[in-house]
C-alpha cells in the first residue's frame, strides 16, 4: 500500500539513511551544463539543502560544465581541475575528448577494460542501437580522481558514469542513486552497468514511468527503490521570466518553442519536418529552438536543404531562458522518450500553452486535453495538432490557465520549497 507524504530536504535525508547519522555527504554528477535537467534539479536540492547541517561535497565526474557558478558557496567541489564550459558545443566537446583520452591512460584504463567495450559494444551492434557515450562513462569513472575519505552518504545523481563512480570507488555509510530518465530507451543494460544499482542502498527515480521501467531490468531493486520528483523553484522561474532577454527578432506572428538539446532523443528532426509542413499551408509560423548539442551541423543543413532559414531558428543555450517561455505562443516538446522532463514543469510554471511528444510516461505531466495536448512524435500529427491549437484561441486560454493551476498545486503551500516523496507504508 502506497501513501502520499510530504518531506523536506532534511527528512529525506533522514528517511534515505534510515537512522545513520550524517555529517558529511557526496554528490557526484556526470557533468554540470546548462543543458541538462538533472543538473537544475541537483542544484534546486542543494539550494534548499541546511548546509550549516551537513558537510556537502560535490564531485563532477567529466569536471566540465557552465553552471560551476551557481553551485552554493558551502559545497566544497572536489574536482582538482574544472573547465566551466559546456559539454555541448564544439569547444566543449574537444575538451571533453580529451579528458576521456587521458582517463584511459589512467591506470591502464583502456587496457582493463577493453574487453568490457568489446563486448557492449557488440551488444549495441547486434541491437541495432550503438551508444557511444554510454561505453565512455565506464572509462572516465575508472580514470577519474578517487575520493581521499569516507562519507556518511554518497548520492550518484545522474545514472551511467556517477552511478558507476559511486558504486565502485566511493566508501560510504549509506549510497543513493537517482535514475532521470528512460532506463531501457536510453540504451542501459545489466551488463553495461555491471549490475552497480545492486550496490546501492535506495535508488530514487523522478517518475512512476521511469520506476516501472528501470524495474523491468533490475526487479530485485523493488523494495529499495522509491519515487522522488525533481525539485523546481517556481517563484525563481516567475520572477526571472520578467527579465530583460527573450525574442529579439522583429516578427509579430506565432512563435513556437522547444527547449533540449541537440540529440536523438529531443527529436529536433522531426520538429524540422512539422515546420516544413506548416510552412506550406500558408500560415505564419516561426519556432526556435534553445538548446547546443553534437547534431548542431546535422540540423543545420537540414534546415537549410528544407528552405527554413526564415523560419526555424537553432538559438543555442541561453543563460536565462523563461523570458522565452513567457513570450512563446505555443511550447512544443518533441522527445522520442523522457523520465520527467523539467522544461516541459517550467512551461507549466510560467502557463504556457503545450503541444507534448507522447513518450512513456508524459501522462504524468500533461493530461491530454486538459492543460495541453498530447501527439505522436511524427511531423504530420505533431502539425495537424499545431494547426488545432492555433484555430481555437479560447481553448489556448484554458490550457494556459490549467497548466499554471497545476504547477502551482505541484509546488505545494511552501513554493516548491517540500518534496512530494512516494513511500511504502
Amino acid at each position: 500500500m502506497f501513501a502520499w507524504r510530504t518531506f523536506t530536504v532534511e527528512e529525506f535525508v533522514l528517511h534515505l539513511t534510515r537512522g545513520v547519522k550524517v555529517q558529511s555527504i557526496l554528490f557526484v554528477i556526470n557533468t554540470l551544463g546548462a543543458g541538462g535537467g538533472g543538473e537544475k534539479a541537483l542544484l534546486e536540492l542543494l539550494s534548499q539543502m541546511d548546509l550549516d547541517k551537513y558537510e556537502v561535497h560535490l564531485f563532477i565526474l567529466t569536471g566540465q560544465g557552465e553552471l560551476i557558478n551557481q553551485i552554493p558557496e558551502k559545497v566544497k567541489i572536489l574536482n582538482k581541475k574544472y573547465f566551466p564550459i559546456s559539454v555541448l558545443d564544439r569547444p566543449g566537446r574537444m575538451r571533453l575528448f580529451k579528458t576521456v583520452m587521458k582517463a584511459m591512460i589512467i591506470r591502464g584504463t583502456a587496457f582493463k577494460r577493453m574487453g568490457y567495450i568489446i563486448n557492449n559494444l557488440k551488444e549495441m551492434i547486434k541491437a541495432g542501437d550503438v551508444r557511444k557515450d554510454k561505453l565512455m562513462w565506464k572509462i572516465l569513472s575508472d580514470g577519474a580522481q578517487r575520493p581521499k575519505q569516507g562519507y556518511d552518504l554518497a548520492i550518484a545523481y545522474l545514472e551511467g558514469g556517477a552511478a558507476y563512480y559511486v558504486a565502485s570507488y566511493v566508501k560510504a555509510k549509506r549510497k543513493a542513486a537517482f535514475i532521470h530518465i528512460d532506463y531501457i530507451y536510453a540504451g542501459y543494460t545489466r551488463k553495461l552497468d555491471e549490475e552497480c544499482y545492486l550496490n546501492f542502498d535506495h535508488i530514487y527515480t523522478v517518475s512512476e514511468s521511469v520506476k516501472k521501467t528501470f524495474l523491468s531490468v533490475y526487479p530485485e531493486c523493488k523494495d529499495c527503490t522509491t519515487v522522488f520528483y525533481n525539485l523546481i523553484n517556481a517563484e525563481k522561474i516567475k520572477r526571472r521570466s520578467l527579465e530583460e532577454g527573450g525574442f529579439s527578432d522583429d516578427y509579430d506572428g506565432f512563435r513556437i518553442l522547444t527547449v533540449g538539446r541537440l540529440v536523438p532523443q529531443k527529436a529536433i528532426d522531426v520538429a524540422i519536418d512539422t515546420m516544413k509542413i506548416l510552412q506550406e499551408t500558408g500560415r505564419e509560423f516561426r519556432w526556435y529552438v534553445l538548446g547546443e548539442g553534437e547534431l548542431r551541423n546535422k540540423l543545420e543543413e537540414k534546415i537549410h536543404v528544407l528552405g527554413l532559414e526564415k523560419y526555424f531558428y537553432l538559438l543555442g543555450t541561453v543563460e536565462n531562458p523563461y523570458p522565452y517561455f513567457s513570450q512563446c505562443d505555443l511550447y512544443v516538446h518533441t522527445a522520442n522518450y523522457e523520465g520527467k522532463s523539467i522544461a516541459v514543469e517550467e512551461a507549466q510554471v510560467l502557463g504556457c500553452v503545450m503541444l507534448v511528444s507522447d513518450y512513456a510516461g508524459v501522462q504524468e505531466q500533461v493530461e491530454d486535453g486538459i492543460d495541453g495536448k498530447i501527439c505522436k512524435c511524427e511531423p504530420k500529427a505533431l502539425a495537424e495538432n499545431i494547426l488545432d491549437i492555433l484555430g481555437h484561441p479560447q481553448q489556448m486560454k484554458i490550457y494556459a490557465y490549467n497548466a499554471s493551476k497545476k504547477a502551482q498545486a505541484n509546488a505545494g503551500s511552501k513554493a516548491g520549497k517540500l518534496i512530494n516523496l512516494l513511500i511504502q507504508t
